[in-house]
């Protein structure tokens, strides 16, 4: 009793899991929710069940790792859990527990021992009653709150602690994978964090998969279906302080919502925020580690990139990978032409503008610069094979791609994309389209449907090596030759797409006249050759830069890929749901073969040849780009490109 007295009067956040659960049997008056307490430990989400539904939410829990990290299952009637805490009674070490029949949440109790006891059978008769305690599995699930002290270390603020709060729960639109009897959505908690201190949040969470890891979403809620944050399904409304962002974590409270649909004849679950503390250590070495998570390593480490304003997006990558397609990055800079288009550089362009394409749906594509202006066809060959390079990739991860061309080249465009397909460097013909000036609103009606702005038909436009607008309203070519005469106004839809929330853009360039290269205009008017007149007006999102533009195109395509094999970006995207943490064999084997590859872009840029396309900077009807023929020049690049992302697939 004198033990227990010592305890009252010590601070709460002074006392270690088994004193703390030993307070909350005695129904301490000053244990609400757990949050914030027992820093350094594990806490869990509890759920108990019948015994015949046991293996189907077991199965469930191994198809949803994030929301659902497995601690420990009972054996059925078990009160206690040795591998998690010594001396410990589930019915009665938690503060508040729910009781659910048939799916409904009848009530909300502070033992399930009274609970368990009046579905016992009188003496002289069946010792159990289906549904009787011994009939039960409890299944203890990993919980957020064991990295929140985490975070205080790292010096990242925990609004719901500093408010004396529980945390914000919200019931998304994404369907967790179902599993036997069970399907719901996926239930998140959020917590705002600064945005100079997202990559700590990021590293210290990652490094704690049973506390459901990294964030599976960070920015604007409505994407993950969130309508209203002054108003969330479970726990408290959690007030955002200047320069927070929205963060997500995966939460266990995806399997009360579990509960819910499957809606067993009885069921318990702790209270939201109401969780179980274990005695087991937060700490990423520990022995209980859920099998479809990958563990800790450096590389692996993710890193956190805002990849739109409007709507605010950010995406997670690992060191790893950011690495490699940093390399691609330099590689493309290279400038054997001579015209200073390191000038122009500014680093993860491309790593920014692979991130958009990734959790983009539909993309269009455009290309063409005429200028050869008295030649017909004017087109020069760089561009298309880029083009054509990025859309295959694009599809290949299940991407809709559309090409948008000047009308003046439909017919010929549409005749060379069918020799891509007879050659096989495509698979099947893309859609071709085009855009020509119809009035004010015919770029907002070209990228929505029935020009909603809240129905956009693309969520990514992409313009390489496309003739792009200047700030008197004409088109230059390298040379200050107006072309105005041979190009539509395409730029018209980039302009448009900043208006529209959801479509983000890139610009691929290597001189400053192309179509997205505005974001780096005073550069080019400053640094290029007659930049001060051929300098393109209008601004992309990404501007990616490149000795050629076919090589911006190529490391595009190799960027995607690298991202698609990369484990924490598509942990991210599937928001920690699927079994695989890596893609299929078969998967990866379609992703590889759709790579550029020496073979395909020498067969596409014959295939230009024969259609009269010509070398930008000589006007040679020959197998060269810019000048620069394809072998050893070109040939050499996509093979060095090749190298790093396929050398560096296995490694992360």
């Amino acid at each position: 009793m004198f033990v227990c007295e010592m305890m009252k009067s010590e601070h709460l956040n002074n006392l270690s899991p088994a004193n703390l659960r030993l307070l909350i049997r005695q129904k301490d008056p000053r244990i609400k929710t757990t949050t914030g307490l027992a820093n350094g430990y594990q806490q869990a989400n509890v759920v108990v069940l019948p015994n015949q539904l046991a293996d189907d939410f077991h199965a469930f829990c191994r198809s949803n790792p994030a929301p659902l990290p497995l601690l420990y299952r009972s054996q059925s009637g078990e009160t206690s859990s040795p591998p998690l805490a010594q001396h410990a009674d589930i019915r009665t070490d938690i503060s508040q527990y729910c009781v659910y029949e048939d799916g409904r949440l009848v009530k909300t109790v502070s033992s399930l021992q009274t609970y368990s006891d009046a579905h016992r059978s009188p003496p002289g008769q069946q010792a159990e009653r289906p549904g009787s305690w011994s009939d039960m599995v409890c299944f203890y699930l990993g919980c957020s709150f064991g990295f929140e002290g985490r975070l205080k270390e790292a010096g990242v603020p925990v609004r719901n602690v500093e408010q004396g709060k529980n945390v914000s729960m919200y019931r998304t639109a994404v369907p967790c994978v179902p599993a036997g009897a069970f399907s719901c959505p996926l239930v998140v908690t959020m917590r705002p964090v600064p945005a100079a201190l997202l990559d700590a949040a990021v590293k210290v969470t990652h490094l704690n998969p049973l506390a459901h890891g990294a964030p599976v979403h960070i920015g604007d809620p409505a994407l993950l279906g969130i309508q209203d944050l002054s108003r969330p399904d479970y726990g408290d409304a959690v007030e955002l302080q200047p320069g927070d962002v929205t963060v997500f974590w995966a939460c266990g409270v995806t399997a009360i919502e579990a509960i819910l649909s499957s809606k067993p004849p009885l069921a318990f679950s702790h209270s939201p925020g109401c969780m179980f503390l274990t005695d087991i250590p937060d700490s990423p070495t520990s022995t209980i580690t859920p099998p479809t998570e990958a563990k800790p390593h450096p590389e692996l480490t993710p890193l956190c990139f805002q990849v739109s304003q409007n709507p605010l997006l950010y995406s997670l990558v690992s060191q790893g990978t950011v690495a490699k397609i940093r390399q691609l990055e330099v590689m493309i800079g290279e400038d054997p032409g001579e015209r200073g288009i390191r000038a122009l550089f500014v680093q993860d362009e491309l790593l920014r503008s692979c991130l958009a394409l990734s959790h983009s749906s539909s993309v269009a594509i455009t290309t063409g610069f005429p200028t050869h202006y008295m030649h017909s066809p004017p087109d020069e060959t760089d561009g298309p094979p880029g083009a054509i390079a990025m859309a295959t990739m694009l599809l290949s991860l299940g991407k809709q791609v559309t090409m948008v061309t000047d009308r003046r080249a439909l017919e010929m465009n549409r005749a060379i994309i069918d020799e891509a397909v007879r050659t096989g460097v495509l698979k099947a013909a893309i859609p071709l389209v085009t855009f020509e000036d119809g009035g004010p609103d015919a770029a907002r009606h070209f990228l929505c449907h029935h020009g909603d702005p809240n129905k956009p038909r693309f969520d990514h436009l992409v313009a390489i090596e496309r003739s792009g607008r200047a700030a008197d309203g004409n088109y230059y070519n390298m040379r200050a030759v107006n072309i105005k005469h041979l190009v539509d106004p395409v730029d018209d839809l980039f302009i448009a797409a900043k208006h529209i929330p959801g479509i983000g853009t890139t610009g691929i360039g290597d001189g400053g006249n192309e179509l997205g290269m505005g974001k780096v205009k005073e550069k080019v008017q400053s640094l290029m050759p007659k930049g001060g007149l051929i300098a393109c007006e209008v601004p992309a999102d990404h501007a990616v830069t490149a000795g050629v533009s076919n090589w911006g195109g190529y490391a595009v395509a190799c960027g995607l890929y690298l991202l698609h094999t990369c484990p924490a970006h598509l942990r991210y995207l599937r928001k920690g749901l699927g079994l695989e943490p890596v893609t299929s064999t078969e998967q990866l084997q379609d992703w590889t073969t759709n790579l550029p590859s020496v073979e395909k872009e020498e067969s596409f840029l014959s295939t230009l040849v024969q259609f009269g396309i010509r070398s930008g900077k000589t006007g040679h009807l020959a197998m060269e780009v810019d000048g620069l023929t394809f072998h050893p020049t070109h040939s050499d690049m996509i093979t060095r490109l090749l190298e790093v992302t396929r050398g560096g697939r296995g490694a992360f």
